[in-house]
């Protein structure tokens, strides 16, 4: 019999939760649930935060070392980094614009924000106390506030995750520039320490049917309002407005306009590779099938491809960094914490950077998300109301950061003059060669 996939498993948790938790608001077991269940989703939160600062001190110390290759393709490093920034950028911004037009939060009423505020009373009051206090500094202590006094200070709290993912761009880049010899056993642990980190992130991943199981039954109980389940819908459409823009206009618009593909050029060309995208959720899984369909299929040439894709499936997540632009800004308005401007620009920069580091894995934007709402003081504990959707949206979220990774490879290879006719015209002549 084969066994059950994981997101299987985290949706008949969801369903299960929500499920327990209106039978025991029905039959007067609230009290049950938050002393007996909820503590198991406190605990699965505790650990996404506890992998967090490992998560990002590997990956990306690995993403940017790795961008030693830029000594020897200049040019084509310099071009795929900065491209890459400037896609991820665009997604983030254009998620703030969707998340503050809309404003899926603000449906919820002020009954159903206090009972929020009191299922997370500490870490929520403390939160929006750190969040107006923000608001008396002056305009460049944010800049202040990104270099560290102390980097092991600043590991010992997630709201100071961005001076974390500061000191270890600094040190990804002290390692390009040290002989490669000297760097290698540094790199070689910084490799194995991400190896381990992917495979505890694996086995906290199987737990998260019972952490989304328990989240989800503290939820229901804790706060029975039904604008609470109105205002997720509105955020899941938030973000698949924004996916969908990147996917649909933003990406084909940069083909079109930087390396002459048309609409259906350009789809017939990377559609498989987002069917596979959308099944793993995973840039990694997909990435051999992202390489075939844009070499053999789109006529960029091996060099390009070979170069350009694997680094965006570490630093090039604009779909998870569109969706943690939205998610924060929409927890924050379901606490009722107001973000100022310059909380929502430091979330442009944290998304982005910490996009870089976020690993190419089922969920990873989840974790990733942790350091988001760190940096800008909004309870991490509101990832409980974002998890009921989030698998859905992680597999149209993947779709787009690869997509993006395709996009990326066809400007850089036009603009190399390394794009040509593509090496397998028809698509079923291929895949009867295939079958031969």
């Amino acid at each position: 019999m084969k066994k059950l996939e994981l997101h299987w498993k985290i949706l008949i948790g969801m369903f299960l939760g929500v499920v327990l938790g209106l039978i025991a608001s029905a039959a007067g077991f609230r009290g049950f649930v938050i002393d007996w269940i909820k503590p198991f989703g406190t605990i699965f939160i505790n650990l996404l935060k506890l992998i967090a600062i490992p998560l990002i001190i590997a990956s990306l110390i690995k993403g940017v070392s790795d961008l030693k290759d830029i000594s020897k393709l200049s040019k084509m490093g310099g071009r795929t980094v900065i491209i890459y920034l400037i896609t991820t950028v665009c997604a983030v911004l254009l998620g703030l614009l969707l998340v503050n037009v809309i404003s899926p939060g603000s449906s919820i009423t002020e009954e159903t924000r206090q009972e929020l505020l009191d299922g997370y009373s500490g870490d929520a009051s403390s939160k929006i106390e750190i969040a107006a206090a923000q608001k008396g500094k002056g305009p460049l202590q944010p800049l202040v506030d990104l270099v560290p006094g102390n980097i092991f200070n600043a590991m010992t709290d997630n709201t100071n995750m961005l001076q974390v993912i500061f000191f270890v761009i600094f040190f990804g880049i002290g390692l390009i520039l040290i002989e490669p010899a000297k760097a290698k056993p540094v790199k070689d642990f910084v490799d194995a320490l991400n190896e381990v980190v992917l495979k505890m992130i694996d086995v906290i991943m199987l737990g998260a049917p019972y952490g989304v199981f328990a989240l989800l039954a503290a939820l229901v109980v804790e706060s029975p309002s039904w604008d609470l389940f109105q205002a997720l819908l509105w955020y899941a459409i938030t973000v698949l407005i924004g996916l969908g823009t990147l996917i649909v206009i933003f990406y084909p618009t940069l083909a079109k306009i930087f390396a002459g593909f048309s609409y259906k050029r350009f789809f017939s060309g990377i559609a498989p590779a987002q069917l596979v995208a959308f099944s793993t959720s995973s840039s990694a899984a997909t990435l051999p099938v992202t390489m075939e369909r844009v070499h053999e299929h789109m006529g960029v040439s091996e060099e390009v491809s070979s170069f350009v894709l694997p680094i965006g499936a570490t630093v090039n997540m604009d779909g998870t960094s569109l969706y943690q632009g939205v998610a924060a800004v929409f927890i924050a308005q379901a606490f009722g914490i107001d973000l100022s401007l310059s909380a929502q620009l430091s979330i442009v920069v944290t998304a982005t950077l910490a996009s870089i580091g976020s690993a190419a894995v089922p969920s990873a934007g989840m974790i990733m998300l942790v350091i988001v709402l760190g940096a800008i003081g909004v309870p991490e504990a509101g990832l409980a109301l974002i998890f009921a959707v989030d698998r859905p949206l992680d597999m149209v979220r993947t779709v787009t950061n690869v997509t993006g990774d395709a996009t990326v490879s066809l400007m850089v290879a036009k603009s190399l003059g390394e794009l040509g006719e593509p090496h397998v015209r028809n698509v079923d002549d291929f895949y009867k060669k295939e079958q031969e």
